[in-house]
């Protein structure tokens, strides 16, 4: 999955998640992504930086194979590497229900997002001490309050034998959000 800010013509920016850059294409060449606050079907990708993220081999300090250079989505076909031919004929046809999926899961990062917000702004971050504090709470021994932080499986599966109730939730990335 590829995750892209996109604006529309009256400059409103969005964001949507795409299986890869030719379903965006093909999406936004049948007029099936539109901006969510004005309708406009007139679209395209926003300059964007990367996201970076090392793998083990990188991290070991072994290096990664290099990526062909991308086209700036914002820039003029002069910029377009000339190892990157333009697709050629139409965009294959997409369907209702994959222009709907990916409005589907742009939704749900989006409910994601305002997740991770609400928590964050409601509730005490005691980090990798989740499983003491929770259970100071549930026994008492500090007064009530919504925390969140880190647990490992088995301190969660002792949170859960001891009958402390709390919930796992899917956490969007500080770079995403």
């Amino acid at each position: 999955m590829i995750r892209y800010t996109v604006r529309c013509e009256a400059g409103h920016e969005f964001e949507g998640w795409y299986r890869d850059s030719k379903t965006f294409e093909t999406l936004q060449a049948a007029g099936a992504v539109s901006c969510p606050d004005c309708g406009s079907v007139n679209v395209r990708r926003a300059p964007m930086a990367p996201a970076l993220s090392g793998t083990k081999a990188t991290r070991r300090g072994v290096p990664a194979p290099a990526d062909p250079p991308l086209a700036d989505p914002g820039g003029d076909e002069s910029d377009t590497p000339a190892a990157s031919p333009a697709p050629s004929g139409p965009p294959a046809p997409v369907s209702a229900e994959d222009a709907k999926r990916v409005h589907v899961m742009g939704k749900i990062r989006e409910a994601m997002v305002e997740m991770r917000r609400h928590v964050e702004k409601n509730a005490d971050y005691v980090g990798p001490k989740f499983a003491d504090e929770a259970r100071k709470i549930h026994y008492g021994e500090t007064g009530q309050r919504s925390i969140y932080g880190e647990a490992t499986d088995a301190e969660s599966e002792a949170l859960r034998d001891e009958g402390i109730e709390f919930g796992r939730i899917p956490w969007v990335s500080k770079t995403d959000a």
